[in-house]
């Protein structure tokens, strides 16, 4: 996708931003800035919290909107701002990002989903590592990170794909939702499993769960994604890492694989990695020096 340039072929500065509710943790602007700084363009990345999406359409309107991260509960209302969405997107039935072409009358805004293209490109990557084509996925919950687990899954080549939530109606949703494109086995419990999974992606806030949950879901290996990043170190990954042979990829890595696609639909250039993986260290390092009262 093309970057955002003027005729003359200079950066013109654009603002990007991430909507959400309850976002001020998000370490996505040191994410993002630490690429547009990588490659010296104008634009900045910042954090407009709100409880509606609506509250937030004036920046969407905006002439500099350059592009933004959807997170919740805004994901599944942000359409009404897109002059278009990706197939995937329609079929998840929700929106992480909103890419911006064109300037003036011939601008358009696009909804994406970024966040299963993210998961996926884990799993591959693992299945390419191990030389092992996972069958069989776990999906623990079944909010709006959920439909992205199971599209990655499915894109993956997982044949068997179950979900459990503690409201079996929300699976049934997801359930529906994908029936044209795939079949999803919903699961009464964790404890009611038909075959072990090779793939287990964790996609509900971490505060709600226990050790004790997870205890029955683990089988000789495999590959354990954490969506929650806040704390890091979550119950279903403190479990996982109990099991020698499972791998662990915790929720800043998951929101950094997402975050790498996002700026190449951005920006049309390829994210400096490295650097953005050092600009969350960084930020964590100055985070718990704070924290100790300046002293490391």
């Amino acid at each position: 996708m093309a970057s955002q340039t003027t005729s003359t072929g200079t950066s013109s500065p654009k603002n990007f931003h991430i909507f959400g509710s309850g976002i001020s943790f998000s370490i996505s602007p040191t994410i993002h800035n630490a690429g547009f700084k990588h490659y010296y363009l104008p634009h900045v990345y910042d954090i407009r919290e709100s409880p509606s999406i609506d509250d937030v359409a004036d920046l969407i309107l905006d002439d500099k909107f350059g592009g933004g991260s959807v997170t919740m509960p805004h994901k599944l209302q942000v359409h009404k701002f897109c002059t278009d969405q990706t197939d995937t997107a329609k079929l998840i039935g929700a929106i992480n990002t909103l890419v911006v072409e064109g300037d003036d009358r011939n601008r358009t805004i696009t909804g994406d989903n970024t966040d299963w293209s993210g998961l996926h490109s884990i799993i591959v990557n693992h299945s390419t590592k191990t030389n092992q084509q996972p069958s069989v996925g776990l999906v623990i919950g079944a909010g709006g990170a959920s439909r992205a687990a199971v599209y990655a899954m499915h894109r993956a080549g997982i044949q068997s794909i179950y979900i459990v939530n503690r409201t079996a109606s929300r699976a049934e949703v997801v359930k529906k939702d994908f029936q044209s494109a795939f079949e999803l086995i919903i699961l009464p419990s964790l404890k009611e499993i038909p075959r072990m999974p090779e793939v287990i992606i964790g996609t509900v806030p971490a505060y709600v769960t226990t050790e004790d949950q997870f205890s029955s879901i683990f089988g000789p290996r495999g590959l354990c994604i954490e969506m929650a990043y806040k704390p890091r170190q979550t119950p279903l990954l403190t479990v996982a890492q109990r099991h020698e042979g499972w791998q662990t990829v915790t929720g800043v890595e998951v929101l950094l694989a997402q975050a790498f696609d996002q700026f190449r639909l951005w920006t049309g250039r390829e994210p400096p990695k490295e650097r953005m993986m050092e600009a969350i260290a960084e930020h964590e390092r100055e985070k718990a020096r704070k924290e100790n009262g300046g002293i490391l």
